[in-house]
C-alpha cells in the first residue's frame, strides 16, 4: 500500500477543520453592535431622535444582543434533527440581520417613513438579536467538535467576533469613505451573505485527533497576528493621513490574514489523512477497548455537589443546581462591572482631566485588552486543565479578584490609575467571554449547551444595569446636582468604583465557593474524560 493517499473530494470540504475555518469568517463580519457609534449618528439627524431617544435604541441593541435563550433553543432542536444542525440557526439569524439593518437603511434613505423611537428599537432588536444565532451555532459547534480543547476554540470564535468590529471598520473606510447611510446597507448585506454562503460548511465531527492542539494554536497564532495588524493599522490611521492608495494596500493584507484559516484548515486535513494511511500500515486490526460509559455518573458516593452535575442536563435542570446559580452571580459581578466600566469610561476621563486624546485611547485599547482577555481566558485555561489539572472555575477566581483590584485602582483616582485599571477590569472582562460558556458545557453538558449559556450571558446586563444606572449614574448625577452641570476630580467616581470592588470581591468569593464545589468533579470526570480522548484518539475520514 503506498503512502500517497488521496481522500475523497467530500472529505477535503466537510471536515471539522474546514467547518472552524468557515465559523471564524462568519464570526468575523457578526460585530456590527460594536460600531453603534458610526450608524447611530445618522439615525439621530435623519429621524430627529434626541440623545435619549439614541441611548434608549442603544438600550434594545444591548437586549438583543444578550438574550440569546431563542438562539440555543434553536440549535438544541435543529441538531436533535436529520436533517438539521448549524445552518437553521445561521439562516436564522442571516434573516434577522438582513431585516434589521435593511429595513433601518429603507427608514434613513427615506423608501420608508421616519420611524417612531420604538419602531426604530424593533429594527435595532431584531438586528442584535441576529449576532447571538451567529454566536450560539459557531460555539456550540467548535466546543462538540473540539471537546478536549473547549477553552481554546471558545478563545479563538469570541476573539474574532471581537475583532470583527475593527474589520468591518476598515471596509466601511475603505470602500465607502465614511458613507454611514451605505454602511448600513453593508450591514444588512455582509453578514447575511457571509452567513448564508457559509452556513453548509458549519457542522458536527464527532471525531478526536492527535494533533488538535497543534492546529487550534495555529487558528490561535492567526488571532494574535490579526489583532496585532489591526491595532497597528488604527493607531497609523489615526496619526497620519493615508492616501488611498496606502488605504487600499492595508485592507488587501487584511483581507490576506481573513483568508489564511482555510490555509490552516487544509493543512490539517491532510496532516490526518497521511496519519491514517500511516496506522493502517502499521495495524491492520485496531482492538476496540473502550472503557464502562457508566464511569461517567457513578462518581463519588458522599458528595452531593457532583452527583448534581450529570452530563447534559437541560436548562430546566441546570436552573434547579446551586451551580448554575454560582456561575450565574459571578458572571452578573464580572461583565456587569465591565459593562459599567467602559460605558462611562469618557467621563471618567473627563472627571480626572484626562485629555481628548487620552480618553479616546483608552476606548480604543479597551477592545485590545477584551480581545486579549477573550482569547487567553480560553487559552490559558485549558493549557493549565491539560498540564496542570486545575479545574477551570478557578480562573474566574483569579479573574474576579484582579478586576476588584482594578476597580480600586479606578476608584483611587492616582495619576495613571485609569490606564493601570482599565487593563485589569478589560482583559478579566473579555475572560467571562471564553470561561463563562467553557465552564457550562463541561458541568452541564453539551446537549443544551447553547440554551444554558445564553441564560447565564443574562447576567451581565442584569448586572450592568443595576452598576450603571442605580450606582454610578445614580451617585454621579447626586454629585452634580451639587455642584453644577458637569463634575470633576476623584470624588465623582470614587464611591461607585469602591462599591464595584466590593461587588466583585463579593463575586470572587462566590467562583471560589463554585471551585471547591466542583474541584472534585473535574478531578473525577473531566480529567478521566481527557486522559480517555488523548489515549482513544479516533482517527477517521469526515465522511458521512
Amino acid at each position: 500500500m503506498d503512502l500517497d493517499y488521496n481522500p475523497s473530494r467530500k472529505s477535503l470540504i466537510r471536515n471539522k477543520w474546514v467547518a472552524t475555518a468557515a465559523s471564524i469568517w462568519i464570526q468575523s463580519t457578526s460585530g456590527s453592535l460594536y460600531t453603534f457609534s458610526i450608524y447611530s449618528p445618522i439615525l439621530k439627524s435623519t429621524q430627529g431622535y434626541t440623545q435619549s431617544t439614541l441611548d434608549t435604541i442603544s438600550v434594545f441593541k444591548d437586549i438583543g444582543a444578550n438574550v440569546g435563550v431563542l438562539s440555543g433553543l434553536l440549535y438544541s432542536a435543529a441538531s436533535a434533527r436529520r436533517r438539521g444542525g448549524p445552518w437553521v440557526v445561521l439562516l436564522a439569524g442571516a434573516v434577522q440581520c438582513f431585516a434589521g439593518y435593511f429595513l433601518m437603511w429603507l427608514t434613513v434613505t427615506g423608501a420608508l417613513p421616519a420611524a417612531q423611537p420604538a419602531v426604530m428599537c424593533c429594527y435595532m432588536l431584531v438586528a442584535a438579536h441576529a449576532m447571538t444565532f451567529f454566536n450560539t451555532a459557531n460555539v456550540v459547534t467548535g466546543v462538540h467538535n473540539f471537546p478536549s480543547y473547549s477553552g481554546t476554540i471558545v478563545g479563538i470564535m469570541k476573539g474574532f467576533l471581537g475583532l470583527s468590529g475593527a474589520i468591518l471598520i476598515q471596509v466601511y473606510q475603505t470602500i465607502f469613505k465614511n458613507n454611514p447611510t451605505s454602511y448600513l446597507l453593508l450591514l444588512a448585506l455582509l453578514p447575511s451573505i457571509n452567513s448564508i454562503a457559509l452556513m453548509g460548511f458549519v457542522r458536527i465531527f464527532k471525531t478526536n485527533e492527535e494533533d488538535e492542539k497543534k492546529h487550534l494554536n495555529s487558528f490561535s497564532f492567526l488571532a494574535i497576528t490579526l489583532a496585532a495588524y489591526l491595532t497597528a493599522t488604527i493607531i497609523i490611521q489615526h496619526v497620519l493621513k493615508l492616501k488611498m492608495s496606502v488605504r487600499v494596500f492595508t485592507f488587501v493584507l487584511l483581507m490576506f490574514l481573513l483568508v489564511s484559516p482555510l490555509i490552516v484548515a487544509i493543512k490539517a486535513q491532510r496532516d490526518k489523512s497521511y496519519r491514517m494511511v500511516k496506522s493502517l500500515l502499521e495495524h491492520n486490526q485496531i482492538s476496540d477497548e473502550r472503557e464502562n460509559r457508566g464511569d461517567y455518573h457513578e462518581i463519588s458516593n458522599g458528595s452531593d455537589q457532583i452527583s448534581e452535575t450529570n452530563e447534559n442536563l437541560n436548562l430546566w435542570q441546570a436552573m434547579k443546581t446551586i451551580n448554575f446559580w454560582l456561575l450565574f452571580y459571578t458572571t452578573a459581578c464580572a461583565m456587569g462591572s465591565g459593562l459599567a466600566t467602559v460605558n462611562n469610561m469618557s467621563q471618567i476621563g473627563e472627571s480626572l482631566n484626562y485629555t481628548s486624546l487620552e480618553i479616546n485611547t483608552l476606548v480604543s485599547l479597551w477592545s485590545m485588552w477584551n480581545f486579549i482577555g477573550r482569547f487567553g481566558g480560553g487559552y490559558i485555561s485549558d493549557y493549565f486543565l491539560h498540564v496542570k489539572g486545575y479545574s477551570r472555575p478557578l480562573f474566574i477566581v483569579f479573574a474576579l479578584f484582579a478586576m476588584t483590584v482594578g476597580h480600586a485602582m479606578i476608584a483611587s483616582g492616582f495619576p495613571g490609575a485609569l490606564y493601570a485599571g482599565s487593563v485589569l477590569v478589560g482583559v478579566c472582562y473579555g475572560s467571562q467571554w471564553s470561561l463563562m460558556p467553557t465552564i457550562a458545557s463541561e458541568i452541564f453538558g453539551k446537549g443544551h449547551f447553547g440554551t444554558i449559556f445564553n441564560t447565564v450571558t443574562i447576567a451581565g446586563p442584569v448586572g450592568s444595569y443595576v452598576l450603571s444606572v442605580k450606582v454610578v449614574g445614580y451617585l454621579y448625577d447626586k454629585e452634580v446636582s451639587e455642584i453644577g452641570k458637569t463634575c470633576i476630580g476623584n470624588r465623582c467616581f470614587m464611591v461607585s468604583f469602591f462599591i464595584m470592588a466590593c461587588v466583585t470581591f463579593s463575586g470572587f468569593v462566590v467562583a471560589l465557593w463554585l471551585f471547591f464545589r466542583t474541584r472534585k468533579f473535574y478531578e473525577d470526570v473531566v480529567m478521566r474524560r481527557l486522559l480517555r480522548s488523548r489515549r482513544w484518539s479516533v482517527l477517521t475520514d469526515d465522511v458521512e
